[in-house]
């Protein structure tokens, strides 16, 4: 019951994928699921297996993106850094913790941990608050930062 339903996930997921074997993959895939998914209604077979096909064409084009990126990624850790590059790093590194004193309490707090290297749920933990407390402050002191800096650089290209 199940088989007969393959030319027609093939001519579907053809049109989406852009290799005949990754469409056969994901057809095979689709079909190994319906058949191990025990109770399913044989009225429903058909609508179940083009979505589940559907949805490993999404997966695909996922899984080719986060490829993309790692390699980017990948390609950029070999780049030697130059000189004076990791000396303006270090110094905008020291300017920018100097600012994390503008911050209200908890926000410095959780940004200096973070600094050290303690997780925000290290950090909840330690100071006996909810993660999202600890979250939301960490996001909220890192983005009050931004602000400091994007008002530095317009400050400078002024």
């Amino acid at each position: 019951m199940i088989a007969s339903h393959r030319e027609r996930l093939m001519r579907l997921v053809r049109r989406r994928l852009p290799t005949a074997q990754d469409a056969e993959d994901c057809v095979q895939e689709a079909i190994l699921r319906a058949a191990s998914h025990s109770g399913l209604d044989p009225d429903r077979i058909g609508p179940f297996l083009t979505s589940v096909a559907l949805r490993l064409c999404v997966d695909h084009y996922r899984e080719q993106e986060r490829r993309r990126r790692l390699l980017r990624r990948a390609a950029t850790v070999g780049v030697p850094e130059l000189p004076d590059e990791g000396v303006c790093d270090q110094d905008f590194g020291r300017w920018l913790l100097g600012q994390v004193e503008q911050l209200r309490g908890r926000e410095r707090q959780v940004v200096l941990a973070r600094a050290q290297g303690i997780s925000t749920v290290e950090f909840a933990r330690m100071h006996q608050i909810s993660v999202k407390a600890a979250e939301g402050a960490f996001t909220r002191g890192r983005a009050r930062l931004r602000m400091v800096c994007a008002r530095a650089l317009d400050g400078a290209a002024a």
